[in-house]
């Protein structure tokens, strides 16, 4: 049966709902049910999401809208659909470039703006936050575990592990978490959804309403979301990598199975032939060329 509402988990869906100019509105309410009161966006403007820097082979999963608010404070959201090793590097890393482009020449007194980055997690982490729905980071001091900086805040929603029903809805980030999580498996608005804001949503994401170019994007875009947790997903499903070696289920212990696929990745893409990564991970050829399908690179 085919769902009556588009995926929010898809490019095409994230994109529609929060990568618009005339659908900010949605976007500035999505964020202010997240921020603190004193961070509250009024109005926001779009920057080019390349400005976050060039890695398109790390960025198959991901699907990023880079935004200002009126007063200054820069928002990356993005939406990560599969696990990535070191993921939370990753969202350091890009957390760097509204930092510096704040730079200026001269005589400047490094004030700087807010940088926020809110990460639409369709998995869990692995570590004392994996039963969190909501993981709020900020630079802390250690001994009085206080915050000390209170202008970078990274905000992980593990959409896994929000499992309200519709009449646990109480807040609005509650409900934007719903409608996230659920949308495309509803027939209609449910009644606890009737602020102006969600009815717009549901107006754009009816499917039936799409033109044909955009039903095209979209199954496109569903098809590619399928591929990916068909293929991604089992790969990191518990530290383990499944059905390789014609079904062998290879189930080493987590950080070292994590190693060796770091091992195999970035030796063959300096030049290391499938003969020589086998060896150095212990694995069988066919295992590594199997490694190597799954993450595009063969």
């Amino acid at each position: 049966m085919k769902s009556k509402y588009i995926n929010p988990f898809t490019d095409f869906g994230f994109k529609r709902l929060f990568g618009e100019e005339v659908n900010k509105d949605l976007l500035i309410d999505f964020l202010n049910g997240l921020l603190p009161e004193h961070h509250k966006i009024k109005e926001l403007s779009y920057s080019r999401s390349e400005q976050l820097g060039d890695l398109s082979m790390d960025r198959r999963a991901v699907f990023d809208i880079y935004c200002q608010s009126q007063n200054g404070d820069k928002f990356i959201v993005e939406l990560q659909k599969a696990k990535q090793s070191f993921f939370k590097d990753r969202t350091l890393f890009y957390a760097t470039f509204p930092i510096q482009e704040q730079g200026q020449k001269g005589d400047w007194d490094y004030q700087l703006k807010a940088v926020y980055t809110v990460a639409i997690l369709d998995f869990c982490f692995e570590d004392e936050h994996k039963k969190d729905v909501k993981v709020t980071v900020k630079l802390m001091e250690s001994e009085k575990k206080t915050v000390f900086y209170d202008k970078l805040t990274f905000l992980y929603l593990q959409m896994p592990n929000f499992n309200k029903k519709e009449e646990e809805l109480v807040s609005m980030e509650d409900k934007w978490l719903f409608v996230l999580k659920n949308l495309n498996k509803l027939a209609e608005r449910p009644a606890k959804l009737q602020e102006k804001v969600f009815e717009k949503i549901f107006k754009l994401a009816e499917v039936a309403k799409f033109t044909s170019e955009e039903r095209t994007a979209y199954n496109d875009s569903l098809k590619y979301y399928r591929d990916l947790k068909n293929s991604l997903d089992t790969s990191f499903e518990e530290g383990k990598i499944e059905g390789i070696a014609e079904g062998e289920q290879i189930g080493l212990e987590k950080g070292i199975m994590k190693e060796k696929i770091e091992v195999i990745k970035n030796g063959y893409e300096n030049g290391l032939p499938v003969e020589v990564l086998a060896k150095l991970t212990n694995l069988t050829e066919v295992q590594v060329i199997q490694i190597l399908k799954e993450f595009g690179l063969k």
